[in-house]
């Protein structure tokens, strides 16, 4: 539906302005009212999210809802349901760990080699199944700019830190200005390599996603944007041009979904979404499975649907359309990924080797090379030339 149908007042240019989508973002059942009918169990979690989170959806992703069908995947994953009031086994207010890692309030480093950097607690659309849901819905105290130093500094004086995702909240909130600041304050530090920028803003406000934007972070390359589509309705003509306009600067996109019960639990719609996120050049990197976050369990699957889904997209689609599927463990145990098992045994004695199976289930023998020694002879000739680092491991504080 065209977007002037449901906000006639609206101008042109007011409409493509991010700071008045996010000035005018829906916030009460009185604004999402309407924009759609709403439901019973919408109405529902709309009062109880009264002054326990946050909610805001901005016009222009309230213009991607479906009007009459509650089932919408825009609404299931922006207006609070009465689920979210239900208490689960398992449910967890940090469910992946962060606080035991935050040596200061901007930073959470659970990997050896790499930290996330909190840079803001806000978003421009609340997302319903969010995993850091105690900072993004206003329980946590925020992050000025003391935090921002602090953060920086703890950033300066960890020379094993490579790797920085700006995250929070959504970046993309604060102002280019401020933004840029940022930015540049973790590329000045001579250890960074690596930046990435997570953030919502392609889908649900890619007016955000300015030429000037892109240029700022075209500046501080190497730079991702990690962004978060989850359903094909989401990669409108907008969101592609957000996308394309990052790529065009030489700012590499990849999407991290969220695998949603009812939204986007099935291979159908997963290898609908990738393969238009691939014709924006978009990147399909992770499917995560539903973190432990309280008020989210009506949205999660189970471990073996997203295992079950990962089989049905191999083979009919492209692998680059297939996304790791990523379990964070609870307790900060860190990510692993899961993927359907295709050995099938060992092979017959005397035969070394293993049975596999194909994505179409037919059995194939893969022998085992006549050399099983895979030592690279040159390694030690080649890291010679620099100082013996300890590699960086997995779920090292």
């Amino acid at each position: 539906m065209d977007w002037r149908a449901r906000f006639p007042d609206v101008s042109e240019r007011d409409w493509r302005d991010w700071r008045w989508q996010h000035r005018n973002a829906l916030r009460t059942a009185e604004d999402l009212g309407r924009v759609v009918a709403l439901t019973d169990g919408e109405r529902a979690g709309l009062a109880h999210a009264l002054g326990r989170t946050r909610v805001a959806v901005t016009p222009y992703y309230a213009s991607l809802m479906d009007p009459v069908h509650g089932s919408c995947p825009i609404r299931m994953q922006s207006i609070p349901l009465a689920g979210e009031a239900a208490e689960a086994p398992g449910d967890l207010r940090d469910p992946v760990g962060e606080e035991t890692h935050r040596p200061a309030r901007a930073i959470v480093h659970k990997y050896r080699d790499r930290v996330l950097f909190l840079a803001v607690d806000r978003c421009s659309v609340y997302c319903r199944h969010c995993t850091r849901r105690r900072i993004t819905f206003g329980a946590d105290a925020g992050f000025d700019r003391d935090a921002i130093d602090e953060g920086l500094a703890y950033v300066r004086a960890h020379r094993e830190v490579r790797d920085v995702i700006v995250s929070g909240g959504d970046p993309l909130v604060l102002s280019d200005e401020r933004l840029d600041a940022l930015l540049g304050g973790l590329r000045a530090i001579p250890h960074v390599q690596l930046l990435r920028v997570a953030t919502r803003a392609p889908v649900t406000c890619p007016m955000r996603l300015t030429p000037a934007l892109a240029a700022l972070l075209r500046r501080h390359a190497p730079l991702f944007v990690v962004t978060h589509f989850n359903h094909p309705v989401e990669v409108t003509p907008d969101a592609r041009a957000a996308c394309e306009a990052l790529v065009d600067h030489g700012v590499p996109v990849e999407n991290q979904s969220v695998l949603l019960r009812g939204v986007n639990s099935s291979a159908r719609l997963l290898i609908d979404l990738n393969e238009r996120l691939l014709a924006c050049r978009v990147r399909p990197y992770y499917l995560h499975q539903g973190d432990l976050a309280e008020g989210t369990a009506h949205l999660r699957t189970p471990l073996e649907a997203g295992v079950a889904i990962l089989e049905q997209m191999r083979g009919r689609t492209s692998g680059l359309a297939i996304p790791h599927l990523a379990v964070d463990l609870p307790g900060g145990g860190g990510k692993v990924t899961l993927s359907p098992d295709y050995v099938l045994g060992p092979g017959e004695e005397g035969a070394p080797g293993h049975w596999l199976r194909s994505w179409r289930g037919a059995r194939h023998f893969y022998p085992e090379p006549p050399e099983a020694d895979c030592t690279c002879p040159h390694e030690a000739v080649y890291y010679a030339r620099e100082p013996a680092e300890p590699p960086a491991g997995e779920g090292d504080a």
